[in-house]
């Protein structure tokens, strides 16, 4: 499982299959969707993006694949990372709060939120996640699927199979 802040549900929304390259279960505060509308309509507002564009991107955003997580100490929790991290607001402590209590991470392409959070050990750029993915996918491309060894292996090999190999 991982949780998503607004900037990437924002990123992977710009996208039709944005959340599916994430390749993982999704969750977030309900936070997330608020901060992620008002990002949304901001740089409609600006003009940074087409009205069809962002109706596009708010209707992927409503019915986006991420779990809605509010346990009942979600908002202590993040007053308390506040506090200890010297962080003004608790918009950025709500995700890390929730992936703590889901002993997840947070995927985040926010610079100073990554920064900030650098020594908890649980905070990963997108870009990072996606080249773990990439390495991965690149390992399993190399290693035979279970069925292609077991088909190489002759009756000697596989009686062996059990011993230690020198």
């Amino acid at each position: 499982m991982l949780v998503i802040d607004a900037n990437v549900a924002i990123a992977a929304c710009a996208k039709e299959n944005g959340f599916t390259e994430l390749e993982d279960e999704l969750a977030a505060p309900p936070l997330m969707w608020s901060e992620a509308r008002a990002n949304l309509h901001l740089e409609l507002f600006k003009g940074a993006i087409e009205h069809e564009d962002a109706t596009i991107m708010h209707e992927r955003l409503e019915a986006c694949p991420v779990q809605r997580v509010d346990p009942p100490y979600l908002g202590k929790r993040a007053w308390e990372l506040a506090e200890r991290n010297g962080w003004g607001r608790t918009y950025d402590a709500e995700y890390v709060a929730l992936a703590q209590i889901l002993k997840c991470r947070v995927v985040t392409i926010d610079a100073r939120l990554r920064r900030g959070t650098a020594r908890m050990g649980i905070v990963i750029g997108i870009d990072e996640l996606l080249q773990e993915h990439a390495s991965k996918t690149t390992r399993s491309a190399r290693e035979p699927a279970p069925e292609d060894r077991s088909s190489t292996q002759t009756p000697s090999s596989a009686a062996s199979d059990d011993q230690p190999h020198e």
